[in-house]
């Protein structure tokens, strides 16, 4: 039987497709079976989920079910085209969920010897930043930074871009000031990605932490951080290429400063 759609979960997923709305609730909405899967992995609370027929369609669409109703997750049924109305894409598998997402302050943000952070400063693509979360988890990052101006760690596409990383690397917003601030009592060496720094190399392993500055795509780093740069660093490209997508760079980036030297 299909639920009303006055239902108090079904208006708390609408409300959530706002950005006040989870910022004051501490909540997020999650797509999909695989996302959903990972949530689950991480311990991530699941305050709830509307589920269509589709769910069921697929061996791991049916186990994921069966795995909400073991935790206690109350799982309301709706229609495809209901289901369509409450998710933010097209093709949501049969599921969109309430989820508390971790809320990491910056002072949780680790900063072990020779570990790397990234802090990303006014990048607005949601998507972009998703697959940075991504990648950092992959090349074994400590944390990130969200800088004034980055999309909203919380945002549906974030998570989605993610692959469930959001839900288990250290991410936190920040204004600049307060980032430069802990960076310093921290002994955090800073490099801030600019067009005209020095080609990044290798480092041994160990020694002091990083952060990792990225900038907006079409504006670069704001010029706080710039100034306040232990090193500006770039990445070589071709002749009459004049930048990469920032979630590329960061990748490239992250990965030249863990491997070992």
């Amino acid at each position: 039987m299909t639920t009303s759609e006055s239902d108090p979960l079904l208006t708390t997923i609408r409300d959530l497709a706002r950005r006040r709305a989870r910022e004051r609730r501490g909540l997020a909405l999650a797509e999909g079976v695989r996302l959903l899967e990972e949530a689950l992995a991480a311990g991530v609370p699941v305050r709830g989920a509307a589920v269509s027929p589709a769910l069921e369609g697929t061996p791991r669409g049916r186990a994921l079910k069966i795995a909400l109703a073991e935790r206690g997750v109350r799982v309301v049924e709706v229609t495809p085209a209901m289901l369509d109305t409450l998710a933010d894409t097209e093709q949501p598998q049969g599921i969109v969920a309430v989820v508390a997402p971790p809320a990491w302050a910056l002072e949780q943000v680790p900063t072990p010897p020779g570990g790397t952070v990234l802090a990303l400063d006014a990048v607005q693509d949601p998507g972009n930043v998703g697959a940075i979360l991504r990648t950092a988890l992959g090349l074994g990052a400590a944390g990130v930074v969200a800088l004034r101006g980055t999309a909203e760690l919380a945002n549906p596409k974030v998570l989605r871009g993610s692959m469930g990383a959001a839900f288990r690397l250290p991410a936190a917003p920040a204004g600049p000031d307060t980032f430069l601030a802990w960076a310093a009592a921290r002994g955090v060496e800073l490099l801030v990605a600019d067009s005209h720094g020095e080609p990044l190399r290798r480092r041994p392993r160990g020694g002091t932490p990083l952060a990792v500055v990225l900038g907006n795509e079409g504006a670069g780093a704001s010029p706080v951080l710039l100034a306040a740069a232990h090193r500006r660093v770039a990445i070589p490209l071709a002749a009459g290429v004049e930048s990469l997508n920032v979630a590329v760079a960061a990748g490239i980036l992250l990965y030249e400063v863990t491997r070992d030297a």
